[in-house]
């Protein structure tokens, strides 16, 4: 394990504030010596007139195919063309044994269908730039669909509004009428809707009618999709216009032949629910998504269905490759509290820790994440995400093995710098210092204190090796968890901690603290 160390020495502050063309610091001394002869707090302003971009020197082709692989690649997208798509006889039959014999009942899977139509629009259109939505909805289980998803987008955070023109009459759809009403959701009439949808929405969600639909579209529905059809035209002009997120079927299209006559709406978006419709081969829109996390394997053997795996816990999971985007222009808006001076905490370890304690208690993933970068006797330098396990007046500690890069590079040279950015937050803290190791002792222990599964896991894997395969990993863990069945790992045995565990202490030179706001920075610097 390694860490920082800042015993007695001088340290300073530094908040920084840049706005457009000033930037604004000031410097804070905390060591008694300085203090003596320095005014404890001055001002420097300084003009930045300019702007200036930097590149790195791509490595070589072949040494960046190194660190990727093919399931990597496969395993963000499912390929369109190897998912199963359904016949309109077989999607009535699917939903008729569903709530049939297998006991779903109909605003069961509305719920969840509404769900995952809201959570791939959260994936892709941000409330922050896409957060006016019109949900478009039938008086089918289509429309069904829209009012649940519309409930779940303002609790995402978006400004929903709903056009409801033929209402039905029954308890499930009035009760989700309810609902929206409860929480001061907007209802239009077709009426009341705007003649341009551009400029009053970004996102419409057309939740007219479903794989059940048969026939001509009858008014108000056919002047609205007629309305939709009309978005089209800002292509070719270059004006802006609301994205058209079509829940299972486009409006209009055909259940299996799709978008006949090339005439129907294009939209951008398309959330096959359950397993895609035939029509859907002929989405070619840039955001296929598919919801529908509640096939059992009976329907699946059934109708030998080929559904990509879901996420983590999500409710949706991307069909066929996401857009390519134009990196320059990927860009976010950062809105926090502001940061100011007064606010921040003299000693930098407890303005650490103050931060560190608001990662955590707003729910972000692994808050303890940090890049570690370090530099060898090469000069080339390398960065690896590691986990934070310690901080106190000493340094930051994690852990990592005696044999990885990492540790050779610190054996060489012995300074790094950490990196903390906690993303929910606009936050990020750097630091920089010298790595030391800590003792025997305390390797072993940490070494111990580990599951026994991880145990065994570091045990066999020898970091930045080259093995022969996967399965040598796996007979080394199936033979070390054979031969200490028992549970308990001999402390001097010679595969064991402390010669293969290393516990990292990086003593601190410098701290520098981040929180934006908007495009202006504050900057602390310890």
């Amino acid at each position: 394990m390694w860490s920082v160390i800042r015993k007695s020495r001088r340290m300073s502050m530094t908040c920084s504030l840049l706005a457009q063309s000033l930037t604004l610091a000031y410097h804070y001394n905390s060591s008694p010596a300085i203090k003596s002869t320095c005014n404890p707090f001055s001002l420097l302003v300084s003009n930045q007139s300019s702007s200036s971009s930097v590149f790195l020197r791509p490595v070589s082709a072949p040494a960046i195919r190194a660190f990727c692989s093919k399931s990597d690649a496969m395993s963000s997208a499912q390929n369109s063309d190897s998912v199963s798509h359904l016949t309109q006889r077989e999607a009535a039959e699917i939903d008729e044994t569903l709530m049939g014999p297998l006991g779903f009942s109909v605003d069961q899977l509305m719920e969840l269908a509404g769900l995952s139509v809201a959570t791939s629009i959260a994936e892709v259109y941000k409330p922050s730039e896409y957060d006016r939505v019109l949900a478009i909805c039938g008086p089918g289980n289509n429309g069904g669909d829209g009012l649940v998803a519309a409930r779940h987008l303002y609790h995402f955070g978006y400004k929903p509004f709903v056009c409801y023109p033929k209402r039905t009459q029954k308890p499930l759809y009035t009760g989700l009428v309810t609902q929206l009403e409860s929480l001061s959701i907007p209802f239009l009439s077709v009426e009341d809707l705007p003649l341009d949808f551009s400029k009053d929405f970004d996102i419409i969600v057309d939740a007219m009618f479903g794989f059940s639909f048969h026939g001509t579209p009858r008014p108000p529905f056919d002047d609205l999709i007629k309305r939709l059809l009309c978005l089209h035209g800002y292509d070719q002009t270059h004006q802006k216009r609301p994205v058209i997120v079509s829940v299972d079927i486009p409006s209009g299209w055909h259940v299996e032949e799709g978008d006949i006559g090339d005439e129907g709406i294009k939209p951008d978006m398309l959330v096959s629910l359950t397993a895609p419709k035939l029509c859907a081969k002929k989405f070619s829109g840039p955001h296929h998504f598919l919801g529908g996390r509640f096939v059992p394997p009976v329907i699946a053997d059934k109708y030998k269905l080929r559904l990509p795996p879901y996420p983590g816990t999500s409710m949706c999971v991307r069909i066929g490759k996401a857009p390519s985007v134009d990196i320059s222009a990927l860009r976010e808006n950062y809105i926090s509290p502001e940061f100011l001076e007064e606010q921040v905490e003299s000693d930098p370890i407890n303005q650490f820790r103050k931060w560190f304690d608001d990662a955590i208690a707003a729910g972000l993933r692994e808050p303890n994440a940090m890049a570690l970068s370090t530099v060898g006797k090469d000069g080339k330098p390398s960065s690896r995400m590691v986990l934070l396990k310690g901080v106190d007046r000493d340094g930051f500690v994690w852990y990592t093995n005696y044999e990885s890069r990492k540790a050779c590079e610190l054996c060489e040279n012995p300074h790094a710098s950490l990196l903390f950015y906690w993303d929910g937050r606009n936050r990020q803290v750097r630091v920089e210092g010298s790595v030391e190791k800590v003792s025997d002792e305390e390797s072993e222990q940490y070494f111990h204190s580990r599951p026994r599964g991880s145990q065994i896991g570091a045990i066999v894997s020898k970091q930045s090796s080259v093995i022969p395969g996967r399965h040598v990993l796996y007979q080394q863990y199936k033979e070390l968890e054979e031969k200490f069945s028992d549970g308990l790992f001999p402390v001097h045995h010679k595969c064991i901690c402390p010669n293969s565990t290393l516990f990292a202490m990086l003593h601190i030179f410098k701290i520098k603290e981040f929180d934006s706001k908007t495009r202006i920075l504050g900057r602390i610097q310890a």
